[in-house]
């Protein structure tokens, strides 16, 4: 399947400073990609120059085969900031029908969008009432006008309580299903690890890594930590036999190397009645994170 975004060597300079270092990264039709980086990172540069409102100073990007700012380009992205504006004296239902008119898309479609987003109550409300969360799900409605082919989300969850941000990525999933490439910034780890096909990790204008969690995860070779409780009266046997760190005087907490987990496993279940629970924790997104971001020194 071809790309329908594809970044090659991309650099920026700002200032004399170099904001992007010879960034590459290429995104299919569906999948969903996290870009994960600190602020100052570069993800910010790196979607303006996605948007074409900014240009590169080497490489070269490609949006639907087309140069960003093109009019084949700016059809096919659709993007959402991190703080969304709009004019306070219109509606929802005014300010989404001004979009619609603008991308082509015809105003029956406005009603359902404003309902997908959880905004059909509040249609009729003048967006200088909304909240930050209410207006963030209004950009959301936006971003699905004429089902782009490439949509840009940055920090998508901000202003959201937890319900909405539930019901943000399942929007995005759907958008996935549709075939729209999505790139998704955001520092809610937790949010993007389970909800996104691969992650992308900046730093410093530097992308460090770019793969599927399972396979980062492989490469950065992180232990898995294992927390054994001890029955009653048993801990001192639990760290004689394991090793690892005493919690508490109750349990023992084990850092596993990924080829050694099974053997692990088989001491503690020989263990038998000394151990009255274990708990497997494997490495998480929050760790491999900082794992990559290690690579760069400060």
């Amino acid at each position: 399947m071809d790309n329908i975004l594809r970044i090659d060597g991309l650099g920026k300079r700002r200032g004399g400073r170099l904001v992007l270092d010879d960034v590459s990264l290429a995104l299919r039709p569906g999948e969903r990609v996290a870009l994960l980086g600190h602020n100052g990172a570069g993800k910010s540069t790196l979607m303006k120059l996605v948007l074409g409102l900014i240009r590169p100073g080497t490489g070269s990007i490609t949006v639907a085969g087309a140069a960003p700012g093109s009019l084949v380009a700016r059809r096919a992205t659709a993007y959402l900031p991190e703080n969304v504006a709009f004019h306070p004296a219109l509606t929802g239902c005014e300010q989404l029908s001004l979009f619609a008119r603008l991308a082509g898309e015809p105003l029956a479609g406005v009603a359902p969008l404003l309902k997908r987003v959880g905004l059909a109550e509040a249609a009729d409300r003048r967006l200088g009432t909304y909240s930050k969360g209410m207006r963030q799900r209004l950009g959301m409605a936006q971003v699905l006008l004429g089902r782009p082919g490439v949509a840009l989300l940055d920090e998508p969850t901000s202003g959201l309580d937890p319900a909405s941000r539930h019901e943000l990525y399942t929007i995005i999933d759907e958008m996935a299903a549709q075939g729209t490439a999505l790139l998704i910034a955001s520092h809610a780890l937790t949010e993007v690890e389970a909800r996104t096909d691969r992650i992308a990790i900046m730093k410093q204008g530097r992308l460090l890594a770019d793969d599927t969690l399972a396979k980062l995860s492989a490469r950065a070779g992180l232990p898995t930590r294992i927390r054994v409780t001890a029955a009653p009266g048993m801990s001192a046997q639990l760290v004689t036999a394991l090793g690892g760190t005493p919690v508490n005087g109750t349990a023992v907490d084990l850092a596993v190397a990924a080829g050694d987990k099974i053997d692990q496993m088989r001491r503690i279940i020989a263990l038998g009645d000394a151990v009255a629970d274990f708990e497997i924790t494997p490495p998480g997104l929050e760790d491999l994170y900082r794992h990559y971001s290690a690579q760069v020194s400060q």
